[in-house]
């Protein structure tokens, strides 16, 4: 099998984390390869093996902004087109695309059947969006075409789509009711210290790709860590909420483990705005659309978590693969999604 992942984000990455013991163990061989971040930038990657990687392509962000111009000038077309060519598939019996550009090309090309597994393969449905955005939807449509996509969402809305593809803690820590993780790796670090001080009831232990340039010692209350998953895995375990872009992976984290959730959604990024827009429908977390002191005062003293126990989807997904037939029947379906169980705390 080979297997492709976007690693722009943490969210693919960790699908794959999700996946990769459950093929090992039922003895199918894995080829991976990460495109998307530089290989230096990848980081506890040891359950992968020997994985492969290209530049592909990635999104260019600002203050948390999409920036198409930049993303287009700084994207490397030229390579991409020759990493897709030399990408040889014709050995493997099965491949696998988490929305990642070079292996989803590289197969069409060839004419080679791909299963594409991730929450952007949702959107080929009928499924909550933000407004219309023409360029984004090309872009989840276009960006790694697959045969047969397997989405992934925090509800069905009537359409063959299956619960969130969740790696399974084995801590189960009581919270710590004033703890807080912070994770919006696509905003300014400085800025959002700035915002966060004036709550010093409130523990924030705040993850990114850059720590800050300006001067926080005075805020006892803000513990900025560098990009770690075992150190994440540690501090999220014990903490009673998350704030974070609006990306899939870590929200459906807190809802499997019932953290409160407060997104910021990323602009011009139609996955993350559609994101939020469906977390407000189903009643499951909270929006602010720019950084914005009264929405999280507002969120720490008056929100709830919910806890939303999903299935095994990862276990689901490669049972089905073991099964040959690849394609998605709606009693299947509605078979895994009666197994969630949902519950306000």
């Amino acid at each position: 099998m080979f297997y492709g992942v976007q690693a722009t984000g943490n969210g693919h990455i960790t699908r794959a984390r999700a996946m990769a013991p459950k093929l090992k163990q039922a003895g199918i061989e894995v080829t991976w390869m990460f495109t998307g971040r530089p290989w230096d930038k990848l980081f506890e990657m040891e359950v992968f093996d020997d994985y492969e990687w290209r530049n592909g392509l990635t999104f260019a962000t600002k203050a948390g902004h999409v920036q198409y111009t930049r993303t287009a000038m700084e994207n490397p077309l030229r390579r991409f087109i020759r990493d897709v060519r030399n990408l040889d598939l014709s050995g493997y019996d099965c491949v696998i695309c988490d929305f990642e550009p070079v292996t989803a090309w590289a197969a069409k090309l060839q004419g080679v059947k791909t299963i594409g597994i991730g929450h952007q393969y949702a959107f080929g449905y009928d499924i909550p969006k933000a407004g219309r955005d023409l360029l984004g939807e090309k872009v989840i449509r276009y960006f790694a075409p697959v045969t047969l996509g397997l989405g992934i969402h925090w509800h069905h809305f009537h359409h063959p789509i299956l619960p969130p593809l969740i790696e399974r803690y084995t801590e189960a820590l009581p919270v710590i009711q004033d703890k807080i993780i912070v994770y919006l790796p696509f905003e300014d670090v400085n800025q959002v210290i700035h915002l966060l001080k004036r709550f010093r009831d409130y523990q924030f232990y705040v993850y990114s790709p850059t720590m800050p340039n300006r001067p926080h010692e005075h805020a006892d209350h803000i513990h900025v860590r560098q990009l770690s998953r075992s150190g994440f895995r540690k501090d999220f375990s014990d903490a009673a909420g998350v704030i974070c872009n609006a990306g899939f992976e870590l929200a459906s984290e807190a809802l499997q483990t019932g953290k409160k959730i407060l997104v910021k959604p990323l602009r011009g990024q139609l996955e993350q705005v559609s994101n939020a827009l469906a977390l407000e429908l189903l009643q499951l977390g909270q929006v602010m659309q720019s950084l914005d002191a009264s929405t999280i005062a507002t969120w720490l003293e008056q929100s709830r978590a919910i806890h939303v126990q999903y299935p095994d989807s990862a276990q689901i997904i490669v049972d089905w693969l073991l099964q040959g037939e690849l394609r998605l029947d709606k009693d299947w379906v509605d078979g895994i999604w009666a197994q969630t169980i949902q519950t306000p705390l």
